[in-house]
């Protein structure tokens, strides 16, 4: 069953989206409309965006963003896309801990 995103996944999706380009504005103008529909043993999540709210974004590489943070893991994250709405949110670890709590975005490193 689908959920809302929780603050700590909105809070990461807006710090690793900020940037003036017209794939980050059209990404995060999708985060009020989507929601959680998968999960796996860490934090990260499979999204599912309303498509009759929000309009895709523009062509664009995927990962649409990777990013890396230090503390208090050396992990990475990134956010993916399918026809370009959110379609993950996922967080991975260089080592063999899973990580269980979204990085501070304080730390990011884009």
């Amino acid at each position: 069953m689908a959920e809302q995103l929780s603050s700590q996944a909105t809070t990461t999706l807006q710090a690793l989206l900020a940037g003036p380009d017209p794939v980050s504005s059209a990404l995060l103008a999708q985060i009020p409309h989507t929601r959680v529909v998968g999960r796996c043993g860490c934090v990260t999540v499979d999204l599912d965006v309303d498509r009759t709210a929000a309009v895709p974004a523009p062509s664009h590489d995927n990962p649409a963003v990777d990013a890396w943070y230090d503390a208090p893991h050396s992990a990475g994250v990134m956010v993916c896309t399918e026809g370009g709405y959110l379609s993950l949110l996922e967080i991975y670890s260089i080592s063999d801990e899973p990580i269980t709590a979204w990085p501070d975005p304080r730390f990011i490193e884009r």
